[in-house]
């Protein structure tokens, strides 16, 4: 049996009501235009303050999400810990313009920061840059456009954001993830959050970007990245990923007559992977890694290359980690066998994260196989439940 082939371990936590739901649920996930009727009226229910919130709950919110609070995610991580997987607490609300808004999120992502910091089986906090600033800041920035005086004040007030995020990291021994956004604004997150690297990554990797490499130009960043933690001294913390916002990105490019930054296919796309994650294992004393993928075939290669190399399957510097909800088959069954596994927990109110929950549908629709293969370990769990 391959190591991802074991159903037992696998959803061992999940009851039989809870597999018979997520086997519903990724059948219905699997009906394409459902997908986008579904979530079109999801949208406009919850604009029109619709009593449905109740329904989101039981259906995709409690499948992909850990709880509407960071306490009550709690449960979850327990769930977890009980089969040696760690959780990483993601406060899913995002796109915020106002400054309220903007300090209102972060005094959410500073909470969760030191309730993580008091369980061991909490070692990342993560957050979106654009809960920290407003997105026209973001690529006004990037594109090295000229800031008036009250949108400086605005930029140093983000980046004031960043620094007390990594302050309390540091202070309570936690580490930080920084997801990635588009690509026309990533400069001006890169900017911050290289800074942050060498301000806070010095002895151990606290801060990490995130690099998702379905963009052309991302291993080229990567390598430049690793000259620039040689040359400064700081270690260079990285979350490797396929990508987020593909549709967009190609819309956004055509629109506005730029070229098109994403590999051409997904072939491409995942030998851009492999050559990232190959980079880094060859230069891990400069490195952090935090490998997100539910790809198998990836992650098969990944601790190939570590056996081979005789890099320590609990490596300080190396993690593996997959969404709740999603490719429980790799998460339960790395953790099995000693690796260093975690689970993304998103949590917020219903609302505030219907965002995360669409593009987590759109990607289990979009994903060839993905559905296919949540649906057929699923199946076959319950075939084994049957006769056991």
């Amino acid at each position: 049996m391959k190591l991802f082939d074991n159903t037992e371990i696998a959803f061992a936590s999940k009851s039989d009501a809870a597999l018979e739901r997520a086997f519903f649920l990724f059948r219905l996930i699997a009906n394409q235009p459902l997908v986008k009727i579904g979530t079109h009226i999801a949208q406009f229910a919850l604009k029109s303050h619709l009593p449905v919130e109740g329904l989101i709950r039981a259906s995709v919110f409690d499948h992909f999400c850990s709880g509407s609070t960071a306490e009550e995610s709690l449960q979850v991580v327990d769930v977890l810990a009980g089969q040696k997987v760690y959780a990483v607490l993601d406060y899913s609300v995002e796109g915020a313009k106002e400054e309220i808004s903007l300090d209102d999120c972060l005094t959410h992502i500073l909470a969760t920061i030191e309730l993580s910091a008091q369980s061991e089986n909490i070692p990342f906090t993560v957050f979106k840059p654009s809960g920290f600033g407003a997105f026209e800041l973001y690529e006004k920035v990037s594109l090295n456009k000229a800031l008036t005086k009250q949108e400086t004040a605005a930029w140093e007030r983000v980046r004031q954001r960043f620094i007390a995020c990594c302050d309390l990291a540091q202070k309570k021994g936690m580490k930080l993830l920084i997801d990635a956004e588009e690509s026309w604004i990533q400069p001006a997150i890169n900017l911050i959050v290289e800074e942050m690297m060498g301000l806070y990554n010095r002895e151990t990797a606290i801060v990490h970007t995130t690099a998702q490499m379905y963009l052309k130009e991302k291993l080229s960043y990567l390598k430049a990245l690793k000259d620039k933690a040689e040359a400064e001294g700081f270690i260079a913390g990285v979350k490797l990923v396929r990508g987020a916002y593909m549709e967009k990105e190609r819309e956004v490019a055509e629109t506005r007559g730029w070229s098109n930054p994403i590999c051409s296919s997904k072939e491409v796309t995942d030998n851009n992977f492999d050559q990232a994650w190959k980079f880094i294992l060859e230069n891990l004393t400069h490195f952090s890694l935090y490998f997100g993928s539910h790809n198998e075939k990836s992650t098969y290669a990944i601790i190939a290359a570590m056996a081979e190399n005789q890099i320590p399957k609990d490596h300080p510097q190396l993690w593996f980690g997959q969404l709740y909800g999603m490719s429980d088959h790799i998460s339960f069954n790395l953790a099995h066998h000693g690796y260093k596994a975690s689970k993304y927990l998103p949590f917020g109110p219903v609302k505030d994260v219907l965002p995360y929950l669409i593009r987590r549908a759109e990607e289990n629709t979009s994903v060839a196989g993905q559905t296919v293969r949540e649906l057929e370990l699923l199946q076959k769990e319950r075939k084994r439940r049957k006769i056991s």
